[in-house]
């Protein structure tokens, strides 16, 4: 993708997070960019194109991470000896991983920025908030932990889950985010030993 292909998705992104995409209009983003709408144009044919753009990068990133760690990128139906491969080791580094990710990443912080307050807005919306932060991570913990031989796999993932949920929201609001950071990793370490 162009530097400003790129750029473009980037602030609509950012714009889409802070007022809400409906709320969004191209002049606005093109705007925010010093282009006129005609240049924006050139790169994108609409406000939904570049939404749609932003959902398969967002896609793209997502299994980028789950390859830099060798965790599964598909479902368990399609790939069971890659879910029987990861460890409980494995999974608690990429999980601290996937908490940097979601909450430093500027794209991915952003995406789940503008997810978090578009869910009430529209259905799509909200599958896509399912999908990324709530109902699909929490699927595919309980897969992995499934594959573990843990008993009660989808009990022990809503919980491991919802610790990582919440401490997306603490980051979000804190002063300190280390100290958050530092409080998830202690907490998925404390939660570990207990699912065991």
């Amino acid at each position: 993708m162009g530097n400003r292909k790129e750029e473009i998705l980037i602030v609509a992104l950012h714009l889409f997070a802070r007022d809400g995409y409906e709320a969004v209009s191209v002049s606005q983003i093109a705007g925010e960019l010093d282009m006129t709408k005609g240049a924006l144009y050139r790169h994108y044919k609409s406000k939904r194109d570049i939404f749609d753009c932003i959902v398969e990068h967002m896609e793209q990133q997502d299994g980028e991470q789950a390859s830099e760690y060798d965790m599964p990128q598909e479902d368990k139906e399609k790939m069971p000896e890659k879910y029987g491969a990861v460890s409980l080791d494995d999974f608690v580094e990429y999980s601290k991983s996937m908490f940097e990710y979601w909450t430093e990443d500027d794209f991915a912080s952003a995406f789940r920025k503008m997810l978090t307050i578009e869910q009430f807005r529209s259905e799509e919306m909200q599958k896509l908030y399912q999908q990324y932060l709530v109902a699909g991570p929490a699927s595919y913990v309980k897969d992995l932990f499934d594959s573990m031989g843990f008993t009660n796999a989808k009990n022990k993932a809503v919980r491991f889950y919802a610790v990582m949920h919440f401490y997306y929201s603490l980051y979000d609001g804190a002063e300190d985010t280390e100290n958050v950071k530092d409080g998830f990793v202690s907490a998925i370490k404390s939660l570990v030993q207990e699912l065991k």
